[in-house]
């Protein structure tokens, strides 16, 4: 009878939830989704986590982590082409140590990516690791930058795109003009295309890095602007071109 009894009680305290795994409140879940086709060298992807790598652990980004609801984000950087490839996994940031270490673990990596466009493919894939994850963010935000509109395989950019503001997540987009600015930019109105092609969603903004020099710039307004949510929400989509 108490071994009957026992047995019950678990059943009830399990059918309750209790004990259950719960997701791990955060400010924002955001997948950095970075252009690794085969457009880019070996340099200019070193380049570019590097600019990612020094504006998660700028004073000025973990205030913005720190002064958020939850004071912590969950990240995880993946890298886009023909297919997708996590360089590294979603992490909590709550301070410089975690800070510091997604950094390290970013800096470290091998390529991983490679071939030529998909970006609905790629904002896809943004979702479903957004949607299976052990976060629980207030904001769900795909970052996603490149220097070209074109998709050569995959789904549609606009069909991909619509699924993914359905499911309650915004897609920011920060376009590249140029890295090492060798040769003119291939599209100089990148950011214009990127606002009507891309971005969507709950705040939606795009911000344009134009050289070598603002990239890094860039990259930290857009995490600062992501993190905290300080761009205005009206409940439809906003659209920010060149922010200063």
């Amino acid at each position: 009878m108490v071994d009957m009894l026992r047995w019950i009680w678990v059943w009830a305290f399990l059918s309750l939830g209790v004990g259950q795994a719960v997701a791990q409140d955060v400010e924002v879940e955001l997948v950095l989704l970075a252009d690794a086709s085969g457009s880019i060298s070996q340099a200019e992807i070193a380049f570019q986590r590097e600019g990612y790598a020094k504006a998660i652990t700028d004073p000025r980004v973990l205030s913005a982590i720190s002064n958020s609801a939850y004071g912590a984000i969950a990240v995880t950087y993946v890298e886009w082409a023909a297919n997708t490839a996590v360089v590294v996994d979603w992490m909590k940031i709550d301070g410089p140590k975690s800070a510091s270490e997604f950094a390290a673990a970013l800096s470290g990596a091998g390529r991983s990516a490679f071939g030529r466009n998909a970006i609905g493919a790629a904002l896809l894939d943004g979702k479903r690791l957004i949607e299976n994850n052990a976060f629980d963010g207030w904001r769900k935000v795909i970052d996603f930058s490149g220097d070209s509109p074109n998709s050569f395989s995959g789904p549609p950019i606009e069909a991909a795109r619509q699924e993914v503001v359905a499911s309650g997540i915004t897609i920011n987009a920060l376009p590249i003009l140029c890295r090492f600015c060798d040769t003119p930019a291939r599209y100089p109105d990148l950011g214009a295309i990127y606002k009507d092609l891309i971005i969507g969603g709950r705040g939606a903004f795009v911000v344009t890095a134009e050289s070598q020099e603002d990239l890094a710039q860039a990259i930290r307004r857009k995490l600062i602007l992501e993190i905290s949510g300080g761009f205005p929400n009206t409940g439809l989509a906003q659209t920010c071109v060149d922010l200063c």
